[in-house]
């Protein structure tokens, strides 16, 4: 186990819940969590351990190379979250995405190679990737027999998914052409709490509190797969620590669900009915289908989802987003990023 780890973009969702999980997993490990403090990240996502004195916060971006350099000095291996991920924000501007996910990584990337040369060829410390499932494009949906593997040929669909195919093939090439100890992570559909609102089971949620509708696209009759965010931690520190060099290893929950059962399901768990829907124009080039084949990662390194069957996980995270309005009301309503501006600036 690396006891110094990097980790970026640890104040967003994903991020976030895996700083706290290793903290708490592994005593004798200290964690770094560099974010820029974008719309969605959010530091009181980590105020349980703001004072571990194994925690440090920078404010910083992964595209300034004069900032991260001195991390990298300090850490012995990168978890590396920091990404711009919302599908529909993309459609509307990419640009951001390319200059977070393309061009960020590559900044990171290459201040590796340079501070972690050991002086004869080689380089210590590894670099976990944390990618999507969006990156193989889409699976039609009467053939549930097919699935996304490991060597599922990388087709995205969308800007933020051609995005994160773009920062893969980086990942993948430098280790192919320097050596670098990378391994690269593609996960599903992930819930749970601290989640930005724009997302769709804290969008539902916060709506249906605040007496909306919920917008669903088009049929409903997408398919994702769903896991729970501490299983996707549990599963890339698993990877971390035993993953073998070079290697893609898929991410699942084994929780194919269309988003019209999802809908319903959230319903369900607020006693709502179904007259609350209301069917909007689809997105566009919506992915009809993702389905994950995680058994690579189960036979290699034992690990499997334990948290994330519905419907039990999904109603323990909808009474989350109940119990926590305050939360996400300052979320929405940008009160905490306003408070971030005046204390940070820009990074």
């Amino acid at each position: 186990m690396p006891l110094h780890i990097l980790v970026t973009g640890g104040c967003g969702f994903i991020g976030a819940n895996f700083v706290r999980f290793v903290l708490e997993q592994r005593p004798d490990c200290k964690v770094t969590n560099l974010d820029a403090l974008t719309y969605s990240g959010n530091l009181e996502n980590l105020t349980q351990v703001e004072n571990d004195p194994r925690y440090r916060f920078v404010h910083g971006d992964i595209g300034n190379r004069q900032a991260i350099e001195p991390l990298l000095a300090q850490c012995d291996a990168v978890v590396h979250f920091a990404a711009e991920s919302h599908v529909d924000r993309s459609i509307l501007d990419s640009g951001p995405f390319v200059q977070t996910n393309v061009l960020g990584t590559q900044t990171l990337l290459d201040a590796v190679r340079s501070l972690w040369a050991d002086g004869n060829g080689g380089y210590r410390g590894r670099f976990v990737h944390v990618s999507t499932d969006e990156v193989y494009g889409d699976l039609p949906l009467d053939r549930p027999d097919l699935k996304f593997t490991e060597t599922t040929p990388v087709s995205p669909s969308s800007p933020y998914s051609a995005s994160k195919a773009a920062s893969d093939m980086l990942v993948n090439a430098a280790h192919h052409t320097f050596g670098l100890d990378v391994v690269t992570t593609r996960c599903s559909n992930n819930f749970g709490p601290y989640q930005f609102p724009e997302k769709v089971v804290p969008l539902f949620v916060t709506r249906l509190i605040d007496g909306r509708k919920v917008p669903l696209y088009g049929d409903g009759q997408n398919v994702r797969d769903w896991v729970h965010v501490l299983d996707h931690c549990e599963a890339i520190l698993t990877v971390l620590e035993r993953g073998r060099c070079g290697e893609v290893y898929n991410i699942g929950g084994n929780n194919e669900r269309s988003n019209l059962e999802l809908t319903h399901m959230i319903l369900a768990a607020m006693g709502k009915g179904h007259d609350l829907i209301e069917h909007v124009t689809d997105r566009l080039g919506h992915d009809r289908r993702y389905a994950i084949d995680a058994s690579k990662i189960k036979t290699e390194l034992g690990w499997s989802p334990s948290r994330s069957a519905w419907p039990d996980a999904l109603e323990q995270t909808v009474r989350w987003y109940v119990d926590n309005e305050l939360w996400w009301q300052r979320v929405r309503t940008g009160e905490y990023r306003e408070y971030y501006q005046a204390q940070y600036g820009s990074p």
